[in-house]
């Protein structure tokens, strides 16, 4: 695939035509720029114009994925004490693993609660919140990864705060929480991320009092609890936009962070020392593979994948990171690595995504 037009259009004169590297077509410095490590992309942005468009275009992506040179990095938006809301990102290469502050986040944003983060593609997605001194919002904010920029994305159709969100086929879905109106818990917001807009439904759910969305084989896994504390769960069908009760062994998900890996969910148990399960989906049960030391990091946690890894994500951004694989062999306390970064204040963390690029 050529660089075309795409990505040099905004940043040429017409009719002219400046080599990436000199000496060399487009075609073949592409395939060479394509193999820098991610970590060194924030250089390759400042060399020229044209490289940093390089780097926010399709061909760009299209090279790195075809010639399997991508890379997937941690994005964890936590709040300290004293600073408000803040966003780190993590390269898990061993040599590399550091915690590293990324471009502040907007100034709308610092103090909210209530905010949900999901990301699609190579973009960060902050939806609504509130603070003490406003209502819930239906302000939307993104992060470019490969622009290492912020910018404004469409509003939600529902003003929202302290709801549930998932990503799902280059889609964002949201319900329920606290809003402006009486209609927000009853809706069903769906964000298009190839025409940056959004489509609100009538909650196909039979009931609005889900607390967790969990995106599993190409459908939504809805997690409820009714006034009474029970708990109960079922399956939203995107394709035909039902929805259907199923087996609530799974609603046990409610006692800690889950995570999908190869599609199979695992949750971490916090409420029963820090025990890592696996959902059985042929026999209908959480199986468990084995405990995590509460020395090496402390809850609430949240959980990310890469590859066959698992990252546990707790208070201070302490991480420890499972080998699925590995931890399924050995019985009782279950062999990880672990890190944490230094910090002066306390960082509680709000949310964890992963980007590919």
């Amino acid at each position: 695939m050529a660089f075309g037009q795409n990505a040099t259009d905004n940043c040429l004169q017409e009719g002219s035509h400046v080599a990436l590297i000199n000496g060399l077509p487009d075609e073949i410095s592409i395939l060479c720029l394509a193999r820098v490590p991610r970590r060194y992309h924030h250089i390759l942005r400042c060399v020229s114009r044209k490289w940093r468009a390089l780097l926010c275009s399709e061909e760009w992506h299209y090279h790195r994925q075809k010639n399997n040179m991508e890379e997937t990095w941690i994005y964890v938006m936590c709040r300290a004490n004293l600073k408000g809301n803040l966003c780190y990102v993590l390269d898990p290469d061993p040599a590399n693993r550091s915690w590293k502050l990324i471009q502040p986040i907007p100034s709308p944003c610092l103090k909210k609660d209530g905010m949900s983060v999901e990301a699609l593609g190579k973009k960060l997605y902050l939806l609504g919140g509130c603070t003490w001194q406003e209502d819930a919002t239906d302000e939307v904010y993104c992060y470019d990864a490969s622009a290492n920029k912020w910018d404004v994305a469409s509003s939600m159709p529902t003003a929202r705060c302290f709801f549930v969100s998932a990503s799902l086929d280059d889609k964002l879905y949201i319900s329920s929480g606290l809003g402006l109106r009486s209609t927000a818990p009853n809706s069903w917001d769906i964000y298009h991320s190839d025409s940056d807009s959004w489509i609100s439904h009538k909650n196909p759910l039979h009931n609005h009092d889900v607390i967790k969305l969990i995106a599993l084989e190409g459908k939504l896994c809805t997690i409820h609890k009714s006034w009474d504390g029970f708990s109960y769960a079922g399956i939203y069908d995107p394709a035909s936009a039902t929805w259907q009760g199923i087996d609530n062994e799974i609603a046990l998900s409610t006692y800690g962070p889950t995570v999908v890996v190869d599609g199979v969910l695992y949750m971490l148990h916090e409420s029963s020392g820090m025990r890592l399960l696996k959902w059985q989906e042929e026999r209908k049960e959480w199986v468990a593979i084995g405990r995590l030391s509460s020395h090496l990091t402390r809850p609430p946690c949240h959980l990310v994948a890469i590859g066959r890894s698992i990252y546990v994500i707790g208070q201070r951004l302490s991480t420890v990171v499972i080998d699925v694989d590995e931890a399924a062999k050995v019985e009782g306390l279950m062999v990880s690595s672990s890190f944490s970064p230094r910090f002066e204040c306390d960082h509680t963390v709000i949310s964890c995504n992963t980007i590919t690029i």
